[in-house]
């Protein structure tokens, strides 16, 4: 006869049950950005719990950014919408306590951004195109100004082709990586601010991002992906001071 191991079983506490309940009315968009909950006393009721229980679960949810409890005359809970960069920022400080590399974030975000070019080659739309190309005459008017162009086009025409992408999950997970990537972008930018010869990069920026922009058009995705991970690679060597500097380097 096989013996049964025995394992505990923990029960979740009643702040915790309650808090997974508005929660879940939070996600499914019952309760809305904005909406405030109901009194102590309805929840209360509501619920079947004492008013410790009830600050319990709403101190977890405040924790996780989607409530936010106000004073005063128009006090009380109201709901917030899920933030990616409230996530971002704890990936960021897991990634610090690992002793993560920028480099290791950078080849994350390249296997990533190239998945998401796949998926959007293989099925863009004409919105899609129209998208893209709006980003692209918004980064051509920046040229001229290369600080300008990386702080206002760069990334955000990243974001844009993830988004487009319409994996989900992607999409959150690379958000994650953004917030790093953004911060780290940016003491570079502060770093060459004076740099004469910044000019020349975003030109092959640019270049770059309207080359993967015909490709999408084409739905070549091979072709799309190769180049973008080509990009992505030129762009790590570029910003990346080496391999040893760290995501603490960045965000301490």
């Amino acid at each position: 006869m096989t013996a049964i191991r025995s394992t505990t079983v923990r029960v979740p506490k009643a702040g915790e049950m309650v808090a997974a309940q508005l929660r879940r009315q939070i996600v499914t968009g019952e309760l809305k950005e904005g909406d405030g909950l109901p009194s102590e006393n309805t929840l209360m009721q509501q619920f079947g719990v004492s008013r410790p229980t009830l600050r319990e679960a709403f101190r977890i949810l405040e924790s996780e950014q989607i409530i936010q409890i106000r004073r005063g005359a128009r006090g009380g809970a109201h709901v917030l919408v899920p933030d990616p960069t409230t996530a971002g920022r704890y990936a960021g400080t897991l990634l610090q306590y690992r002793g993560t590399t920028l480099a290791d974030v950078y080849a994350a975000r390249t296997a990533l951004e190239a998945s998401g070019v796949d998926f959007l080659a293989r099925r863009r739309t004409a919105a899609d195109l129209k998208d893209l190309e709006k980003a692209l005459a918004q980064g051509e008017q920046l040229l001229e100004d290369p600080i300008a162009f990386s702080e206002q086009a760069d990334l955000q025409f990243h974001r844009l082709l993830m988004e487009l992408s319409g994996n989900q999950t992607m999409i959150v997970l690379l958000d994650m990586l953004y917030a790093i990537v953004e911060q780290h972008n940016q003491s570079v930018i502060n770093a060459n601010r004076d740099n004469a010869n910044n000019g020349p990069s975003v030109q092959l920026v640019q270049k770059a991002h309207a080359k993967v922009v015909d490709l999408i058009r084409q739905k070549d995705a091979d072709k799309a992906v190769a180049h973008w991970r080509r990009h992505l690679t030129q762009v790590s060597e570029f910003v990346l001071a080496g391999p040893a500097e760290t995501v603490l380097d960045v965000l301490s």
